[in-house]
């Protein structure tokens, strides 16, 4: 019987139009083709820490996991333990109280996180304003979702905070999220009391939400470490992410929370108990002994470890010729390129070609990143010490 030719009609979900795929995903597709042909390229591009966790994480993970009655269905909002010690880890290194009962909700992550966020509180048609540079998930899952992204300026002259000016000239009355992310990602941008007190104030005035993505404020940060609910009156009108990615070596782990008052909470865990079905027993209980690491730890593992790799960033900086402000915080380090180079991708394309090494270019963050590069402090010190020796000799 003779095989019969069908016309293929099927289609995507409209949604995808709004989309592009992300842009790690295909990068990196064409560097894994260029090492298969034997380039060895260095990257300093991803933000995901190549160090373990604490010993006495991974010790009760191993040792709970060997237990028969860890295996089953676990709840949504997390056990007891985990979100007792999310609470004493906000009180210990934040000064923030939080009822570990009704103020906290485990993640599977910060970005699982946007997106439950977004469900809970966001209709189709409903304005977000994510800042121009940011992290383009905040974009991309807003706009799979049905809302419509504003944009806001964070710039280099303003230490990369929100232009308050701007905002307020800004018609709001359809806006009911705002995303904030500090120490900022991608450009290091330090937080201060006084900018987290001025968008609790923006947030009450035009009833607006804000969601503040706080992961990286243990790196390279040997001072007070900020949260937005340290200002009176935030979790009101504030949701806060935290991750153990990047603070505590985890991010395969996959393991956030969200801090906020109780009503949020009810409403995200709304969407949450529809999605999912809870993380492994094990792994909540050795999320919870990481939570209680030493101050030894997170110096060895985090300050002395990253100050180490962000000298030779530094250096790597210098050689391409662009200047970077000393004092950014974070897991990266962002670079205003010379203006010898007509695009940002003139220069990422020849390091990435000619040195072996590939750089982040900022366009990817934002209209107000195209004339920056990323340098990641997630590799080695000998593979930064390569890609720098590499870069030196390549540009001339």
């Amino acid at each position: 019987m003779g095989s019969q030719q069908y016309e293929t009609t099927y289609q995507p979900a409209e949604r995808l139009r709004q989309v592009s795929e992300y842009y790690f995903s295909r990068k990196l597709k064409e560097v894994a083709g260029l090492n298969a042909e034997g380039k060895d390229i260095i990257s300093l591009a991803i933000g995901s820490p190549d160090m373990p966790p604490s010993a006495a994480t991974i010790e009760t993970l191993c040792t709970q996991a060997r237990r028969p009655d860890t295996h089953g269905y676990q709840p949504t909002i997390g056990i007891p333990e985990l979100r007792e010690a999310m609470a004493r880890f906000y009180r210990r290194w934040y000064g923030v109280e939080l009822d570990p009962q009704t103020e906290i909700q485990p993640l599977i992550g910060s970005k699982e996180g946007i997106l439950h966020v977004t469900l809970a509180l966001c209709n189709p048609c409903d304005q977000v304003l994510v800042p121009n540079p940011g992290y383009p998930t905040y974009t991309a899952l807003s706009r799979i979702l049905g809302q419509e992204i504003v944009n806001y300026d964070l710039c280099e002259d303003n230490g990369w905070h929100p232009d308050f000016t701007q905002l307020e000239s800004m018609n709001l009355s359809r806006v009911k999220l705002m995303w904030t992310n500090y120490p900022n990602m991608p450009t290091g941008g330090r937080a201060t009391r006084e900018m987290y007190g001025r968008l609790v104030d923006f947030a009450r005035r035009h009833h607006i939400i804000i969601v503040n993505d706080n992961p990286y404020s243990f790196i390279l940060n040997r001072d007070e470490h900020l949260s937005i609910l340290q200002v009176p009156g935030a979790k009101d009108c504030c949701i806060e992410f935290n991750s153990m990615s990047k603070s505590h070596n985890m991010p395969g782990w996959r393991v956030g929370m969200l801090a906020t008052n109780s009503e949020f909470v009810r409403w995200i865990l709304k969407i949450k108990s529809n999605i999912d079905s809870g993380t492994f027993r094990p792994l909540q209980l050795a999320a919870a002994a990481a939570y209680d690491n030493s101050d030894e730890w997170h110096i060895q593992a985090n300050i002395d470890t990253y100050t180490n790799r962000r000298h030779i960033a530094e250096d790597i900086m210098k050689a391409l010729g662009c200047r970077f402000d000393p004092q950014q915080q974070g897991l990266f380090l962002w670079g205003r390129i010379p203006d010898s180079y007509p695009n940002v991708e003139d220069l990422t394309e020849h390091v990435l070609h000619s040195a072996r090494v590939f750089i982040v270019p900022g366009f990817i963050f934002g209209t107000n990143g195209e004339r920056y590069i990323r340098i990641s402090l997630c590799a080695k010190e000998d593979k930064m010490e390569e890609a720098l020796r590499r870069i030196c000799q390549t540009i001339k």
